[in-house]
């Protein structure tokens, strides 16, 4: 991740506490804890996404269950 755009965040940056739960609690997790993230996106592993990095988003991996299977993080 790059470091200075971690640094222009407000808030965490990543959270490892939210593998293993639901995404819908780990979208309302990550906006209570960080004002700079306005887009959530919730991404079933295997899709395809774009590489862009963006300091307001940050992507939730699920399983097939909605299950988070990897940290979310900014970018």
């Amino acid at each position: 991740m790059n470091l200075n755009m971690a640094s222009n965040s407000q808030g965490k940056n990543s959270w490892p506490e939210l593998v293993g739960m639901n995404s819908d609690v780990a979208e309302k997790k990550i906006k209570s804890e960080n004002p700079s993230v306005t887009s959530v996106n919730i991404v079933p592993e295997g899709s395809f996404v774009t590489m862009e990095i963006r300091s307001d988003r940050a992507r939730v991996w699920v399983n097939e269950n909605g299950i988070v299977t990897r940290v979310p993080i900014i970018g």
